[in-house]
C-alpha cells in the first residue's frame, strides 16, 4: 500500500495549509486524503489564522492528482467549482490488513458502524481520537487549523502498518495505532 498523508479541516487556514504540504512533502507521501472542510470555516468556528481560502485553492490544485477529497458539512457545490479534484464523495473506503479503511468526514457517520468490522477514520469533531470500540476502530486526525479541546493542530500518516497522528507544526508523533 502507498503512504498516506490524513487531514482534515482545513478551513482556508493558508498559514496551515502550506505546513500541511510541507509535511506532506517531508512525510514523501503518495496521495493525500482531506477529510472535508476545506475552504471554509463554517459559522461555528472561529476564522483560522491566515483565513484565505483562495490562497488554500492555489495551493492544492497544483497537486490534485495527488488528493482524494471527502466532502464535509462546511463544503458547498461552489467550493468543487473553484478545486481541481473532487470533492463530493461522502464515503472513501480502503483495503489495508483484511480491514477496511471506511474514511468520512464525520457529520453523517451510520449507525450501524460497529457491524461492518472495520476502521473509522473521520474528522468533523476537531479532536483527535483513537479508540477501539465493539465491532470496529474509531480515528480522528484531529484538525489542521482549528483544534479543539487543548489538542494541537494534526495529521495523521499510514504506511499500510501503522497510523501515526502528527503535529502539523513540527511533524512530531504524538500517537500511533498498528493496524
Amino acid at each position: 500500500m502507498s503512504k498516506i498523508l490524513i487531514a482534515s479541516d482545513i478551513h482556508g487556514s493558508e498559514f496551515y495549509c502550506k505546513a500541511l504540504l510541507e509535511r506532506f512533502n517531508e512525510e514523501n507521501a503518495d496521495y493525500l486524503f482531506i477529510l472535508g472542510d476545506v475552504l471554509y470555516h463554517g459559522p461555528r468556528n472561529d476564522l483560522p489564522r491566515n483565513y484565505a481560502p483562495k490562497e488554500v485553492i492555489a495551493l492544492l490544485n497544483p497537486i490534485a492528482s495527488k488528493i482524494v477529497c471527502i466532502k464535509g458539512n462546511c463544503d458547498s457545490e461552489v467550493d468543487g467549482m473553484v478545486l481541481d479534484f473532487p470533492i463530493e464523495a461522502e464515503v472513501v473506503s480502503l483495503f489495508a490488513k483484511g480491514k477496511m479503511l471506511y474514511l468520512t468526514h464525520g457529520h453523517k457517520v451510520r449507525g450501524d458502524i460497529a457491524k461492518m468490522n472495520c476502521v473509522l477514520i473521520n474528522g468533523h469533531t476537531h479532536i483527535p481520537i483513537c479508540e477501539e470500540n465493539e465491532g470496529y476502530i474509531h480515528l480522528n486526525p484531529g484538525s489542521v487549523s482549528i483544534p479543539k479541546e487543548g489538542s494541537c493542530h494534526s495529521y495523521m500518516t499510514f504506511d499500510g502498518n501503522k497510523f501515526l497522528w502528527k503535529n502539523v507544526e513540527t511533524g512530531e508523533t504524538y500517537m500511533e495505532k498498528e493496524l
